[in-house]
């Protein structure tokens, strides 16, 4: 199929007005990963000054990516172009509510981890380059979030991956050779899919500028391949947010890295899946997905109740985790299912709260293993015994993984429930409900096993800590806990963003105005 002409003429196509100050907070958070990670690479004969320059690195970006959310928030979204030509011609870094929220979100995430693996990162790890490494996936991740071209997220997929490639093996055991296969096989062929939509889009569309294909989609309706696009991408990111029935590939590989990276696998990288899939579905393909709406909640309903099952039946507490994150990815493909203002929030807020929760889970259960010696169910005990602060934090998170009150997992499973109760999809609020009550017997069955028993006699006992090793553990947990607990308790401002959030997705004028200005619209 040949390649439509473009409507922008090119005369009009070069911008000449200077670009605002403003404006180049869009492309700044990726700017100062890259320059950072390269920095840290040369350092690499240094590794303890790698981590003390990572850490106000990563400071610096989550203060950089706050900056970019208030100012979309306050002024809508803003767009950067490079080269200084307008899409189709040139690339657009566009910014709107959703990619703000999570690239600020992920920037916390990655600032706690950080954080932790002072302690949990050795020298060796340091060599083998876990900072420059965890500072290219947050490149990765934050372009992902911030580019408006669609091939550029492709790109933005490639090179979180080649990054999350390197942190997995970290270490070089035999068990995360095994994983990083298992991770690298699915999600390989899973790009593909995404490269050759890619191309059957660009093929249609003459364009691959995401505000340039939600002005199109509704003329070329019915003559370009939709469906099959549609469905493409479907698989292609539902492969790499692991949605049933491609999710096994997860808990076979998310427990085999340091609990670290398991962490920034675990909280970032199957939300890039959904961020792509909500993007892509909700704002430029959305009658496609309308009509695959009950695909898509079967799936999400499959999702959920395998993910709770998963959890349910494990005696390892990184894979009982890993079946977690599957039952929570279920939730936010329900939201995508149903596609209105409550679906699509309840998915926007819950990516947010599952970013926060499960970087801490994996915190978590390192020090459950650092306490107990090792994260088998079947031979801890008494972890309440030994810290009863450590056991409240660690309930905290339990309850919020449940969704239940007053933590910040509770609220977008209520409108979740809600907005199925209203489009008559009994059915997957039912299946929202159970995956609930499942996941909470799931994590009962971890309290009383690993904290409310007694300790077997065969523990190995608590090795002492030195004091600097205790805050750098503490603090990044108790940190992302409070977080969790605050957006529970004091939900309105995070359900107002997410809100607004949707409602761009589901009108993106004030993004496509933001691309072409009046007077340049295609």
């Amino acid at each position: 199929m040949a390649a439509p002409t473009s409507t922008v003429d090119l005369s009009a196509a070069l911008i000449t007005a200077p670009v605002p100050i403003g404006h180049w907070l869009a492309i700044l958070p990726v700017a100062h990963c890259i320059t950072l990670g390269a920095v840290l690479l040369m350092l690499r004969g240094y590794p303890r000054l790698q981590a003390w320059l990572a850490i106000p690195g990563l400071a610096a970006l989550a203060l950089i990516d706050g900056a970019l959310l208030a100012k979309v928030a306050a002024e809508g979204p803003l767009t950067m172009v490079m080269g200084r030509w307008l899409p189709p011609f040139g690339i657009a870094f566009t910014v709107d509510l959703f990619g703000a929220l999570m690239a600020f979100t992920a920037a916390l995430a990655a600032l706690a981890a950080s954080i932790y693996a002072l302690a949990d990162i050795g020298e060796s790890g340091r060599r083998y380059g876990f900072f420059p490494l965890l500072m290219l996936l947050m490149a990765g991740v934050t372009g992902a979030f911030l580019t408006g071209d669609i091939f550029n997220l492709y790109v933005w997929f490639e090179v979180l991956l080649i990054s999350s490639f390197g942190l997995i093996i970290l270490g070089s055991e035999r068990e995360q050779i095994d994983g990083a296969l298992k991770y690298a096989v699915l999600n390989l062929i899973a790009t593909t899919l995404f490269l050759v939509g890619v191309g059957i889009l660009y093929a249609a569309f003459g364009t691959l500028n995401m505000a340039d294909i939600a002005a199109r989609a509704r003329d070329l309706r019915g003559t370009a391949p939709l469906m099959t696009l549609a469905s493409l991408f479907l698989l292609a990111f539902g492969m790499k947010a692991a949605a049933f029935p491609v999710n096994f590939w997860l808990p076979a590989a998310y427990h085999t890295p340091r609990i670290v990276v398991s962490a920034l696998f675990a909280g970032l990288l199957t939300k890039v899946g959904i961020y792509a899939l909500i993007r892509v579905m909700v704002m430029l393909l959305p009658l496609e997905r309308q009509e695959l709406s009950l695909v898509i909640a079967l799936a999400a309903a499959a999702t959920i109740v395998v993910g709770a099952l998963g959890a349910l039946a494990e005696n390892d507490i990184r894979r009982l985790f890993g079946y977690v994150v599957i039952s929570g990815i279920g939730n936010m493909l329900a939201g995508v299912a149903l596609g209105d203002l409550g679906g699509v929030s309840g998915a926007v807020f819950y990516a947010l709260h599952s970013m926060v929760l499960m970087t801490a889970l994996y915190l978590a259960a390192g020090e459950i293993a650092r306490r107990g010696g090792g994260f088998s169910l079947s031979a801890l005990g008494g972890l309440y015994r030994q810290s009863a602060g450590f056991t409240a934090l660690s309930l905290a998170l339990f309850l919020a993984a449940c969704g239940l009150p007053p933590f910040s997992g509770f609220w977008p499973k209520v409108i979740l429930v809600k907005a199925s109760l209203d489009l008559g999809a009994w059915w997957l609020a039912a299946s929202i409900l159970l995956g609930g009550f499942l996941t909470t017997i799931a994590f009962g069955r971890l309290f009383l096993l690993a904290y409310w028993r007694p300790a077997p006699m065969t523990l190995t006992p608590l090795a002492p800590r030195p004091p600097g090793v205790r805050w750098r553990t503490g603090l990044p947990l108790a940190a992302l806990t409070a977080l969790v607990v605050g957006f529970g308790i004091l939900p309105e401002q995070l359900l107002a963003l997410s809100q607004s959030a949707a409602a761009g997705l589901a009108d993106p004028q004030a993004y496509l105005h933001s691309v072409f200005p009046e007077g340049r619209a295609p």
